[in-house]
């Protein structure tokens, strides 16, 4: 990729409300990102609320735990469980899968991409949580 084609990909960025851009081309491959503006700041007035009140959510487990093959982000984005929010999830924890089969849905740029899975198996973690941001390569789940 020549100077002049990052020019015009920077200058495209800059007229628009993106905070990250990936191009790939042949080998090479730009990730550009900017910060995004500060939200303002919101008090409240303090609530109270006992422990025994709030129902523990469940945690994505640590990859450090996990024993099977890892299946990792192809791309920067939303991660989504499930085609929608009212639809079940893709797939849930135990749950055998093939090679090829749609496991989540990965939001980059407006474009829904659908990730399947590269090794047939046991779904046996689910290692980021519904509507998290994810980078390039970070693990999602692991397959044994």
């Amino acid at each position: 990729m020549d100077l002049k084609q990052l020019e015009k990909i920077i200058a495209l960025m800059e007229k628009s409300d993106l905070t990250e851009l990936e191009v790939s081309e042949g080998d090479s491959r730009i990730y550009l990102s900017r910060l995004a503006p500060q939200a303002t700041q919101v008090t409240a007035a303090p609530v109270v609320v006992k422990n025994s009140d709030i129902a523990p959510e469940p945690q994505p487990q640590d990859c450090n735990t996990t024993t099977g093959h890892i299946l990792r982000a192809p791309m920067v984005g939303t991660f989504y469980k499930a085609p929608s929010p009212s639809s079940p999830p893709f797939v849930e924890i135990g749950q055998r899968v093939k090679a090829g089969d749609v496991l989540c849905i990965i939001e980059a740029m407006k474009m829904m991409n659908q990730i399947t899975a590269d090794k047939s198996g046991t779904l046996e973690a689910i290692l980021v949580e519904d509507g998290q941001p994810v980078e390039f390569d970070q693990p999602l789940m692991t397959i044994v």
